[in-house]
């Protein structure tokens, strides 16, 4: 009981800046929890993940492997679902099982540092905080000095002691929360392992199964059509229809062509007979 007073006196002469610096350390502390509880989640059962959908895929049995990836959360677990729902159309499109994984990368890391930024702003703003309430302690103990008339050590210290109240308390909790989120950014990183190895892993997988036949990458057109060699393609061309009038266009140009090579040939033989009689 004596010690629940002494905090609520603390907490009163520490002014109205106390206020937003207990709601600050209220939603640290929820984030805090929520956060560590998330990252642990996350982690717990990667390794066992990697290696059981593994073995599902290789086996063929694809539907089983998508079940375990729903059963465990994490981003693993995500990565390797996003891939594995692509492999089961048995037919891909060059690039498409890579965007699918990056994208679903992308998510995951998104929602892995969701609340980081709160965590961030609360370490750097609870020293301010309290900063400005020692700074508004000050003030009012000088106004008490003023109106006083006269300096009077115990009301000077007694001013000084509730500002800086504030500061203790910013401080307080500026510490554990930058430590907490120095540790969950740690964390994040380890994720960002997991997640790089469940990419991996999907990649191989699905290499595996084309070497193996059990599915169909299409590394030219689109995800709709076959692959067509060369040489059937080009047996397969036809020649486009002629168009209406085409006929009578060749002819024309023939004509012409006829006529020019004819001016032509009248011109050398003329060339040469006046040749010949500038000769005799």
């Amino acid at each position: 009981m004596g010690t629940q007073y002494q905090l609520m006196t603390l907490f009163a002469d520490g002014g109205l800046m106390m206020y937003p610096l207990t709601l600050c350390s209220m939603v640290a502390l929820g984030v805090i929890l929520a956060k560590a509880y998330t990252l642990w989640a996350a982690h717990k059962g990667t390794d066992r993940l990697l290696n059981e959908v593994e073995e599902a895929a290789l086996a063929g049995n694809v539907d089983a492997a998508i079940e375990i990836c729903r059963d465990t959360p994490g981003p693993a677990g995500a990565i390797l679902l996003a891939g594995l729902r692509r492999i089961q159309t048995r037919r891909l499109a060059a690039g498409e099982l890579e965007a699918a994984v990056s994208t679903t990368g992308t998510i995951e890391l998104g929602f892995l540092e969701r609340g980081l930024v709160i965590l961030a702003t609360i370490a750097n703003v609870a020293p301010l905080m309290g900063f400005l309430g020692t700074v508004a302690g000050m003030i009012l103990a000088f106004a008490a000095i003023e109106e006083a008339g006269d300096v009077d050590p115990t009301l000077v210290a007694g001013g000084i002691k509730v500002a800086l109240l504030t500061t203790a308390a910013g401080l307080l909790i500026a510490v554990p929360v930058n430590i907490a989120y120095n540790f969950f950014v740690t964390r994040i990183d380890k994720l960002i392992v997991d997640m790089e190895r469940g990419a991996q892993k999907i990649l191989n997988i699905a290499w595996d199964m084309e070497r193996s036949g059990q599915i169909q990458i299409l590394r030219e057109g689109s995800d709709d059509d076959e692959q067509v060699p060369v040489a059937v393609a080009a047996s397969a061309w036809e020649a486009p229809a002629e168009v209406p009038g085409g006929r009578e266009v060749a002819s024309q140009d023939k004509n012409l062509a006829q006529r020019a090579l004819g001016w032509i040939t009248n011109f050398i033989a003329e060339q040469a007979s006046d040749e010949d009689a500038d000769t005799d």
